[in-house]
């Protein structure tokens, strides 16, 4: 009888120790992590709760008066028309571009897939400044619809193009044998297996068209985005913008249902590598000449003629236009904003992506969440939400750096998550289990295994939320201390005074720092596809 208790205290003891039976308690590493990641998670959410809060302040009464009037009917089909315009022709380059690169005999197809990628190295407004430069009457819908396309069908193109070289190629294969004909190989066994990628593409593009406001504003085309400015910089009337940035809020979340709905439940994964061969490419035979100048179309509409009219006006002006003091210092402050945010972003980004990998559960899952709900959400709202919440609670911070680099971190902490969660998963705790047999300190162990796999990804994280403050307007308009001139504020201010030539500069530089960010998203794609 005493043998048998013995041997069930130790079974018991046993089973407490390897994680069966009663859970061991959280170190307070874990638990510091923990308070990390929920403080960041409820901060990214000050700026749904300035809307929720900003609607039930006003009342329903005179909030339903500012919502249902002639004006916010007029910006809602705009902004409706131009989503309903935009991302199917997104879609039509993207998985059109996709498809002959990766799948059809197209002559230097290796070329192209680069060459389709550049035009998201073109921030909007300055691919908007170029148009507009040389031909001054555009405007209006088709024109918003030009620019917007050219500028964002990028963003379907990379990732389908990354789905399709990764697919396997037996199913295809199978559909051919059974008698399918090339279009209809394409359209029922091609297209549903790309519909998560064109999906997630079409959603970024249209939260892009949401958020825009410098491309619309220089053509004047009217937007809810470009509505919320003018109200904020004419009568700073926090009321009517509030309820114009709720509506805004409101068809970001719409679309966001919409994707999850366009996405659907089912599986598109496989078990196991797949067949190794090579993709089937088709030939393209009499029809490579007119593949290629449609390519050759979209690439010079997209990007070689923004940038020859930004290099044309960059030296077509004075010698004074090239102003070393001014364009350093906007290089500078720009360097150092998009620097800190960096930091800052990984920095907030890994406790969050840390628990998502090692201690997934429901808490952790929402924490991760609720960070993608601000980043979904227009700079300019963000912005006016960090403006009312500072003047309120906190006057000392208005206009501060400090709350411009929260604002950064809250609207860009996905970039980094994204990227720090896919370096941790080749982290597996079991190697710091290791070091610590061998004598390491935790936090040792901790430092030099987990942290040092995971720098490359967060330095890839960094990178991309670096180049993206860089290219940041609307937040930074509002946000920023006074006397700050990024890039972008500094090319703003010039063009909306009609100086082409003194923005010409600003623009070439922002071009030339989004270079780098461009070929990193693409080369994390390929990555990511196994190439």
């Amino acid at each position: 009888m005493t043998s048998t208790n013995t041997s069930s205290t130790v079974d018991a003891d046993r089973r407490t120790a390897t994680g069966q039976g009663i859970r061991p308690r959280p170190s307070r590493a874990l638990l510091a992590l923990g308070a990390l990641a929920t403080a960041t998670a409820l901060l990214s959410l000050l700026p749904l709760a300035y809307v929720i809060g900003a609607t039930a302040e006003t009342g329903w009464g005179t909030a339903a008066e500012l919502i249902f009037r002639p004006r916010v009917g007029e910006l809602l089909v705009n902004t409706l028309l131009l989503v309903a315009c935009t991302v199917p022709l997104c879609i039509v380059i993207g998985v059109g571009g996709a498809w002959l690169v990766e799948r059809t005999q197209l002559a230097g197809a290796r070329w192209w897939s680069l060459a389709l990628a550049a035009p998201l190295a073109i921030p909007a407004f300055v691919n908007s400044y170029g148009w507009v430069s040389v031909v001054p009457s555009l405007g209006g819908l088709h024109a918003g619809v030009l620019i917007a396309t050219l500028s964002y069908f990028p963003l379907v193109y990379i990732p389908v193009a990354a789905t399709l070289t990764r697919l396997d190629p037996a199913l295809e294969e199978s559909a051919a044998a059974l008698g399918l004909g090339p279009w209809a190989v394409f359209r029922r066994v091609v297209l549903p297996q790309l519909r998560l990628a064109i999906s997630g593409g079409s959603l970024l593009v249209g939260l892009h068209l949401l958020a825009e406001y410098g491309a619309f504003a220089m053509i004047q085309f009217d937007t809810f985005t470009t509505a919320i400015m003018s109200q904020y910089q004419s009568t700073f009337n926090g009321v009517a913008g509030s309820m114009l940035a709720g509506v805004l809020v409101l068809l970001c979340f719409l679309m966001l249902w919409l994707e999850a709905r366009t996405r659907g439940r089912a599986r598109l994964s496989r078990i196991g590598s797949g067949s190794q061969a090579l993709p089937p490419r088709a030939r393209l035979h009499r029809f490579q000449a007119p593949a290629q100048l449609a390519l050759v179309a979209v690439t010079v509409l997209a990007f070689v003629l923004p940038v020859s009219f930004v290099l044309r006006w960059a030296f077509a002006g004075r010698p004074g236009t090239w102003v070393a003091d001014d364009l350093l210092t906007a290089l500078a402050q720009t360097l150092g904003y998009a620097s800190a945010g960096a930091v800052v972003t990984v920095i907030l980004a890994f406790p969050l992506a840390f628990l998502a990998v090692r201690h997934s559960t429901v808490f952790s899952r929402f924490l991760e969440l609720s960070n993608y709900v601000t980043s979904s959400m227009p700079g300019i709202v963000v912005g006016l939400a960090f403006v009312t919440i500072s003047i309120r609670v906190v006057p000392d911070l208005y206009q501060s750096a400090a709350v411009l680099i929260t604002a950064y971190s809250l609207l860009f902490l996905p970039r980094a998550l994204v990227s720090l969660r896919s370096g941790l998963a080749q982290a597996p705790p079991e190697l710091e289990e290791a070091a610590q047999t061998l004598g390491w300190h935790p936090a040792m162990a901790f430092v030099r295994v987990t942290l040092r796999l995971s720098a490359p990804a967060a330095a890839g994280g960094a990178a991309l939320v670096f180049l993206a403050v860089v290219n940041e307007l609307t937040a930074t308009l509002l946000l920023a201390p006074n006397g700050t001139r990024t890039l972008a504020t500094a090319f703003w201010s010039k063009s909306s005074e009609i100086n082409y030539t003194g923005a010409a500069p600003y623009a070439l530089l922002m071009i030339v720092l989004s270079m780098p960010m461009t070929y990193i998203l693409f080369r994390q794609s390929r990555k990511v596809a196994g190439q």
